[in-house]
């Protein structure tokens, strides 16, 4: 059955309709593509952190303080559990990440992605395209359109609610 297009009355209403997408989007969307990501060989976290150098890392290569600020919240574990996802991921039979010291500071650990680790992640993001191209294959092309732009707002948004929260703390 075709979902329809439907005007909001209010705010409220078309918070109440999304708010009604978080199990569906979360749950059934977010976990089937972490697995599809995953081929088997990680676990969430390690995806996730994968992700995040991909996405938000200079160089493939992050902080590691960032990538445990991140997954810490993300996932509500521990320093010593992103530890061990991170040395699990560099060792073999893995070998994906090396955790070596950022030499803009002594103090701070960088995670790079090694080569093994690069193609690793370019087969990751071909496993993911599949799976989104498989739930494409039932949209029409506007359908697409809309929901890409639809998401890319969404993203945009919650960057810019993420750098306001963090310039308020920092205030604090």
């Amino acid at each position: 059955m075709a979902a329809t297009a439907r005007e909001f009355k209010t705010q409220t209403d078309a918070a109440v309709e999304f708010l009604e997408f978080f199990y569906p989007i979360h749950y059934k969307l977010g976990m089937t593509l972490e697995d599809a990501l995953r081929s088997g060989t990680l676990t969430r976290k390690q995806v996730a952190i994968l992700w995040l150098i991909r996405s938000e890392g200079k160089g493939k290569s992050m902080r590691r303080k960032d990538i445990e600020q991140r997954i810490a919240t993300w996932f509500e574990v521990s320093s010593s559990a992103i530890t061990k996802a991170l040395r699990a991921m560099a060792r073999p039979p893995l070998g994906f990440v090396q955790v070596v010291e950022d030499p803009r500071s002594g103090r701070e650990k960088l995670v790079r992605l090694t080569a093994k680790g690069e193609r690793f992640l370019s087969t990751m993001v071909a496993e993911g395209e599949n799976f989104i191209r498989t739930i494409l294959d039932h949209l029409t092309a506007e359908e697409a359109r809309t929901g890409s732009h639809f998401l890319s707002r969404v993203t945009e948004v919650l960057d810019q609610l993420r750098v306001d929260r963090d310039a308020l703390n920092n205030k604090r």
